[in-house]
């Protein structure tokens, strides 16, 4: 079920996932070679593996952020605070690709963005509000999405319509 505020959802699958930090890794190919990988935790810690990887690149760092409080136990929906900046890099990111997985609000991203205004900022993902502030992305998606990465969900087996299964349900 989407979050209130959303009007429909996206599920993006690991296959899907990965072919789309393939394209990105051809997009930052093209560009010429970088000194390492910085990337926004948690999303990004995916996309910049399958990157680094790509592009054989070896030199790994994070940016640690955090811009939600967690749920309380139970509860799916998130609630966003204010951004925190829980863990930095030295420098000003020259050189450097700064890996997301998603630009939503560009609140996060703003931020970074200022922490390390050289370094090359690139999503897999992008919704217009954010869109502005990365350099590069595979995919845009409107605003009134919601966006479940393969690690958000779970899959598991869906009992058939005829034995008892629900239409829509994916469960018994």
């Amino acid at each position: 079920m989407p979050r209130s505020n959303y009007e429909d959802e996206i599920i993006i699958s690991w296959v899907e996932l990965h072919r789309d930090a393939r394209h990105l890794s051809e997009l930052l190919h093209a560009k010429g070679s970088w000194k390492g990988i910085i990337a926004i935790t948690r999303g990004g810690l995916v996309p910049a593996a399958l990157v680094a990887r790509e592009l054989d690149i070896r030199l790994v760092d994070t940016i640690c952020v955090t811009s939600y409080l967690a749920a309380e136990a139970g509860k799916e929906a998130q609630t966003r605070s204010e951004v925190k900046v829980l863990k930095g890099v030295v420098g000003d990111g020259d050189g450097y690709l700064l890996i997301d997985d998603l630009v939503d609000s560009g609140r996060t991203a703003q931020v970074v963005r200022q922490l390390l205004p050289k370094a090359y900022f690139a999503t897999l993902y992008a919704k217009p509000a954010g869109r502005p502030i990365v350099d590069t992305c595979v995919k845009e998606f409107k605003q009134n999405k919601w966006i479940y990465f393969p690690w958000d969900i779970e899959y598991r087996f869906a009992t058939p319509i005829k034995d008892g299964g629900r239409a829509g349900s994916g469960s018994d």
